[in-house]
C-alpha cells in the first residue's frame, strides 16, 4: 500500500511539473504536452527527463 501511494504521488507531483512548466513556457509559444508518455517518463527518470523533453523539443520545432 505505501508502495502505490509513493507513485501516486509521484505521478501528481510530475503533472503539476508538466503543468507548471507549461505555463511559463507559453510565452515563448512552446509546450509539452501532458499525457501519459510525458507523465511516465518524468516519473521514471525524474527530473532530467523534463530537461531532455525539453531539449529533444527545441531540437526537433
Amino acid at each position: 500500500m505505501k508502495n502505490i501511494f509513493k507513485l501516486v504521488k509521484k505521478v501528481i507531483f510530475s503533472s503539476f511539473l508538466l503543468y507548471g512548466y507549461n505555463l511559463l513556457a507559453v510565452s515563448f509559444g512552446t509546450m509539452i504536452p501532458i499525457n501519459l508518455v510525458t507523465v511516465f517518463l518524468l516519473v521514471i527518470l525524474g527530473y532530467p527527463s523534463l530537461f531532455s523533453l525539453i531539449l529533444i523539443q527545441a531540437l526537433i520545432y
